[in-house]
């Protein structure tokens, strides 16, 4: 039994071109051809372009398959441990690019939009949508997410760059502030308390003290956000936290 060109690139997803091609380069000839010259291709034809594809998903390039499927001193087994290799490094490579794309994404939906040398330049080895996602399936239906997204789309490297460093700052005191054994209650930690939430309303949303009470439970709730505080100073998230309740507690009474 023999197939036609049309059925066979039907059933195996390629061209006739494609067809013509492996033809005319010798590696996949026709058993057969009719009194007009078209070409016939057999069941063992059939066999031999599955083991071609085969080796074209895997990446092989047109000369090495022939070289497997004709030299009789040609080792697959060494080919497909290269070839292995190969599409490893490949899929690695994709990964890594697969999340550059996402976080791409992610900074375009938060509304950061900087290139990545600037995002570099910006933030570092910090990624400032680690908590995006979970920040907005808390409050993304809230006109503080709204407000905050729309701030941020209006922000270029030189704003991200004052805020950083701004929050930098406040950190770097804070800690200070924390290692000097300052209580939390005193008015050293209430006046930061307060900066802190100055700072989100300047950079981000309006954010009242009951709002900024919020915030501070998850600092301490949440074991990533008090890591991150924490990694500033030891102890530091639980200081914070209590500091802007003593802070809410006093300008709100």
């Amino acid at each position: 039994m023999s197939h036609s060109v049309g059925q066979v690139a039907g059933f195996a997803g390629v061209t006739v071109r494609t067809l013509h091609h492996y033809d005319e380069i010798g590696l996949l000839v026709p058993g057969g051809r009719t009194h007009a010259g078209h070409r016939r291709y057999t069941d063992a034809d059939l066999d031999r372009l599955q083991r071609i594809l085969f080796y074209r998903e895997l990446g092989f390039p047109l000369d090495e398959v022939a070289v497997l499927l004709d030299d009789p001193d040609a080792d697959p087994r060494a080919h497909l441990r290269r070839q292995h290799a190969l599409l490893t490094a490949r899929i690695e490579k994709l990964s890594r690019m697969a999340e550059a794309v996402e976080h791409a994404m992610e900074a375009r939906r938060m509304g950061i939009d900087l290139t990545p040398e600037e995002r570099f330049e910006v933030f570092g080895d910090k990624d400032p949508e680690q908590y995006a996602e979970e920040a907005e399936a808390r409050w993304g239906d809230t006109p503080q997410w709204a407000e905050s997204r729309r701030r941020a789309a209006g922000y270029g490297k030189e704003d991200w760059k004052r805020l950083r460093a701004e929050a930098d700052d406040w950190s770097e005191r804070y800690a200070r502030l924390v290692a000097a054994g300052e209580p939390a209650t005193g008015e050293a930690a209430r006046a930061m308390a307060e900066e802190h939430r100055r700072h989100i309303s300047r950079w981000f949303y309006e954010c009242p003290y009951e709002m900024h009470r919020c915030l501070a439970g998850t600092y301490v709730s949440d074991e990533r956000f008090k890591a991150f505080y924490d990694a500033t100073h030891p102890g530091l998230a639980e200081h914070l936290h209590d500091a802007i309740l003593a802070n809410a507690d006093r300008r709100t009474s």
